[in-house]
């Protein structure tokens, strides 16, 4: 499979991926753990088909220090030891935030959630999912491949 389209070359496409990018800036002032948002976003990735964000996401995660371990079981987090109570319920909010269909995410879900984590984080939870949602179709769409990611390439190349 080849990628279709680099939006880097369209002044469009590059203005909105740019203002995209600089939008998620404002996670880094929340109380969210970095590791956590990279976790969400590897689960999202990996649900969307995103090999790409699959990539970044897994790659950041390690070079904020999760484990292999717990970034082989993102995919399983329901049938694995690793994950807090807080970080599966966030993984269930990304679940359910992705796959929204006809009931969005669940009464349960959202009580978990808030169980854990307080009005700043649970923003940026929503944030999240919806942002690396938005990213991964953007990815999909253009088949942007996963396997050349490198940890800080965001930061480096957007602003």
């Amino acid at each position: 499979m080849e990628p279709r389209f680099n939006l880097f070359d369209s002044p469009t496409s590059a203005k909105v991926a740019k203002r995209f990018y600089n939008a998620s800036l404002a996670l880094e002032e929340s109380t969210l753990p970095k590791s956590l948002r990279e976790l969400v976003q590897l689960r999202v990735g990996q649900i969307n088909g995103c090999g790409f964000c699959v990539d970044a996401h897994a790659k950041e995660a390690a070079a904020e220090g999760e484990s292999a371990v717990r970034l082989s079981l993102v995919a399983a987090w329901r049938h694995s030891t690793v994950f807090t109570e807080a970080e599966r319920a966030a993984l269930a909010l990304a679940e359910e935030g992705t796959r929204l269909g006809e009931h969005g995410v669940s009464d349960g879900t959202w009580a978990e959630v808030r169980k854990h984590y307080d009005d700043d984080q649970v923003g940026a939870l929503v944030c999240v999912v919806a942002l690396i949602n938005a990213a991964t179709r953007m990815a999909v769409i253009v088949r942007n491949l996963g396997g050349s990611y490198e940890p800080g390439v965001f930061a480096r190349t957007a602003g």
